[in-house]
């Protein structure tokens, strides 16, 4: 008599339907960042130079707005990478692990909000910079589990993980120290973290690795 299957075995494995989720979170968490921009009041606006005197008062959020706005489409490649172009199968804990993923994706609304906020304060900054931090973490997490369990296409070479491996852990380590930059100055650290997604989104391409894993 075979063993009764278990709910683990079959559930969750459906790649379409998690990367379908996921473009339907990031489209909306990265409209709601523009909400944070509100057109100013037309009280006491009587002459041509005071709408632009109103518009240079909103520019401090443009800051944080542009830098999450780069950060979710930098992390929605990361993702759609994963789960496109190497993942040939899926299980219910990798799953459950880009849930957690995309509820960090969520958070960012409000992670910017209180930066845009709260700009010369360093709370913002350490909240803003753990919100980063978790959606590395669980991006981390489904690539070493996905290494794991074996879910990766056979065409994908040890070469190609461990390449998205040293991205991760590369920029987290640039990102706490650009956050530790607001012990210093907190505007200082939003310019930082600003630079780093321009280079990300920027960089020239790096050398081709082989089979080694070296450059």
């Amino acid at each position: 008599m075979a063993s009764p299957q278990r709910y683990s075995e079959f559930a969750g494995r459906s790649l379409g339907r998690l990367a379908g989720l996921s473009d339907g979170v990031f489209a909306v968490a990265m409209t709601l960042l523009v909400l944070d921009l509100k057109v100013p009041s037309a009280e006491g606006v009587a002459t041509e130079d005071d709408p632009a005197h109103l518009l240079a008062e909103l520019a401090p959020r443009l800051l944080p707005y542009l830098t999450s706005f780069l950060t979710l489409g930098i992390f929605w490649i990361g993702q759609q990478t994963q789960l496109n172009t190497h993942l040939g199968r899926a299980d219910r804990a990798l799953s459950w692990l880009h849930l957690g993923f995309l509820c960090a994706v969520t958070t960012m609304p409000f992670s910017t909000a209180l930066l845009a906020e709260f700009s010369h304060f360093r709370l913002p900054v350490v909240v803003y910079w753990v919100n980063l931090l978790v959606l590395g973490l669980f991006l981390y997490l489904a690539l070493s589990h996905a290494e794991r369990a074996g879910l990766f296409t056979d065409d994908v070479d040890m070469a190609t993980i461990a390449a998205q491996r040293r991205r991760i852990v590369g920029y987290q380590a640039a990102y706490a120290i650009a956050a530790a930059l607001c012990l210093f100055d907190p505007f200082v650290s939003v310019v930082a973290l600003v630079l780093l997604q321009l280079h990300s989104v920027i960089a020239p391409r790096l050398p081709r690795l082989g089979r080694s894993g070296r450059a």
